[in-house]
């Protein structure tokens, strides 16, 4: 490998350690602060999240992606739809506002009540940005041009990995969301999800060769990659409905109280 690309490959890989690093000194405050330990299940969950994104945004895997459709697909399901989970179940606002001080936690309180967070956060624009978003590159020329131009290709990681985060976020977060509907919603939507990614799919793979407009590389590594999306798909969004499923039961059942019996309360 080029010492250039060594190079290229060692930043990616040092930032995603410098967030990672982050995120243990936050913890680490929340512990002072709570006198208690951060789970180390979402921590473990953030370490997975920032290895899946690293792995997605390495410079080899987007040279390849520019002529191999099927390591196109690798990197898109990567960064997003694998990394978002492991990102966002890492609970990393809810972190934030336990291991900050109380202004700073004000703040983020206040950015999450804004109107335009509000927007973004709707499991309806989340959905319309994700979802929509594939049909965006797939259907027109900006799938060829992600091959032609760096820039373009780039800008397109970044709306994968900002609308897969938002998508998982709105959708199954554990973190606090002011005014986010309620499970019939974000069930929906989930559902609208993933039936428009499965539609996608299979019209990538019905069309190999002829769909997207301006794709490349041979008919049977096309085809490869639209089975690639449906199935890498349908396990991410599998996960995706553990993740809500999960957290709406957690919040809705009833908490147990254990009683002590009278005459151990006697003795005691």
């Amino acid at each position: 490998m080029p010492i250039v690309d060594l190079i290229a490959e060692a930043r990616v890989l040092l930032l995603a350690g410098l967030v990672g690093v982050a995120y243990l000194g936050m913890s680490r405050r929340w512990a002072e602060r709570r006198g208690k330990r951060w789970t180390r299940w979402r921590t473990t969950s953030w370490m997975a999240g920032l290895v899946l994104l690293a792995a997605g945004l390495s410079p080899s895997l987007s040279a390849a992606a520019h002529h191999d459709p099927v390591a196109h697909m690798a990197q898109h399901l990567l960064v997003g739809m694998y990394a978002p989970i492991g990102l966002v179940l890492a609970a990393p606002v809810t972190l934030v506002l336990g291991a900050t001080q109380t202004w700073t936690a004000r703040r983020v309180t206040g950015l999450l009540r804004t109107p335009v967070v509000h927007l973004l956060s709707h499991p309806a624009t989340a959905t319309v940005l994700s979802a929509g978003g594939l049909w965006v590159l797939y259907g027109t020329s900006l799938y060829a041009l992600t091959a032609e131009s760096a820039v373009v290709h780039h800008l397109v990681l970044v709306h994968l990995v900002a609308a897969g985060v938002l998508f998982t976020w709105a959708v199954a977060g554990p973190d606090p969301a002011p005014r986010r509907p309620g499970l019939p919603t974000r069930l929906g939507a989930l559902l609208v999800a993933a039936a428009s990614h499965a539609v996608l799919a299979k019209t990538l793979y019905a069309r190999a060769g002829h769909w997207p407009p301006g794709g490349h590389g041979p008919t049977d590594r096309a085809e490869t990659a639209a089975m690639l999306m449906y199935y890498g798909g349908d396990v991410a969004e599998l996960l995706l409905a553990a993740m809500l499923l999960a957290g709406w039961y957690v919040r809705s059942a009833p908490r147990t109280r254990q009683v002590r019996p009278a005459g151990a309360a006697a003795a005691g």
